[in-house]
């Protein structure tokens, strides 16, 4: 791979224009959206794609999103979209919602991992908007992180896994939403949740009626090809072993004496953190998902720069947001999972 010098820049028009320009000549670049940071490439160059897989990491049956500026690419990019596509967009675009559609023949096997799909988002990020305008390519854009850590909400964590991998990142600030964008699969009169985002089950269902793929909440069968990215693998994992633990606090707090030692820190909620043996990272109030999900990349970042070596999560609530961290959750624990009875004994 191809060792650059790379420039961490404001995301003024200058730098966005030369940053159109190095993804009109194939090369890839970092830039913000509303929810993570991605790592884009001209989603119509096969050439390309391949420099995303291979800055990333990344394993090459993990599909990619293409993300565009404008409802005019949809019909383009995709095979005959359903009617409710086009409602779905209506309702949430521009915003965090990818829909897995019928792919076009414009589309590389690479993105789509070489599946007949491809999942489409358009961001609401005005950044995001004006790079896919000035470089006028719809972009193939994953998550601006080395493979399975934690994906970057501000462009200094981006750099921290990308210096040298690529030529450019635009500085936008950090992400709104902190979570990935919801993954729908979309049928005639209903949808598929693959991935919970920002755009939540309660609010689809306003829509049509969403079924729930077991991928959301358990492991995937090995060999399974999946419609969406952050189904497979262990994802968004810092260095340490992440556990979570389903309990109320006090319950928590007499397993963490068990726990303690060096190098074992805890995730809490808003106002427990002070209340523990082992030293602790708030990520929001207990019935604040939005900020939960803002927040949790950066504390599990957080944890490796203290040299964490295990760290105990307290279980998030599942509904709306929330199902989005404790999805991403699930991921970053390889599905571990501590239940904790009132005494604070695991079952």
């Amino acid at each position: 791979m191809e060792k650059w010098k790379t420039e961490l820049a404001p995301a003024d028009e200058q730098n966005l224009a030369r940053a159109a320009e190095l993804l009109q000549k194939g090369e890839v670049v970092g830039f913000p959206t509303e929810t993570v940071y991605g790592l884009a490439g001209n989603a119509l160059n096969p050439e390309a794609v391949e420099k995303i897989f291979l800055a990333k990491g990344r394993p090459q049956d993990n599909p990619l999103i293409v993300h565009i500026a404008s409802m005019d690419m949809l019909p383009v990019l995709t095979n005959n979209p359903p009617e409710l596509a086009f409602k779905l967009a209506k309702a949430f675009w521009p915003g965090p919602m990818t829909m897995v559609l019928p792919k076009s023949d414009l589309i590389p096997d690479v993105v789509s991992a070489g599946l007949s799909t491809v999942g489409i988002r358009f961001p609401s990020s005005k950044v995001a908007q004006a790079l896919i305008q000035k470089s006028a390519l719809p972009l193939a854009a994953p998550s601006g992180n080395l493979s399975g850590r934690p994906s970057p909400t501000t462009a200094a964590h981006m750099m921290e896994d990308m210096d040298g991998r690529i030529p450019m990142i635009l500085d936008g600030g950090p992400c709104s939403v902190g979570v990935e964008s919801t993954v729908i699969g979309v049928g005639t009169d209903r949808v598929r949740l693959y991935r919970p985002g920002g755009i939540t089950v309660e609010m689809l269902e306003e829509i049509c009626p969403v079924e729930i793929d077991p991928g959301v909440l358990h492991a995937v069968e090995a060999g399974r090809k999946v419609a969406s990215p952050g189904m497979k693998y262990r994802h968004y994992a810092p260095k340490a072993d992440v556990q979570i633990v389903e309990g109320s606090f006090p319950a928590f707090r007499t397993f963490m004496e068990q726990q303690k030692g060096e190098g074992v820190y805890a995730i809490v909620f808003n106002g427990e953190e002070n209340s523990l043996p082992v030293p602790a990272l708030a990520f929001g109030a207990e019935d604040d998902p939005a900020a939960q999900a803002r927040l949790l990349f950066d504390l599990l970042r957080e944890c490796d720069e203290l040299g964490a070596k295990r760290v105990f999560v307290r279980s998030p609530r599942v509904t709306g947001i929330g199902l989005a961290v404790y999805n991403r959750l699930l991921r970053a624990a390889a599905f571990q999972i501590v239940h904790l009875n009132e005494s604070g004994v695991a079952e």
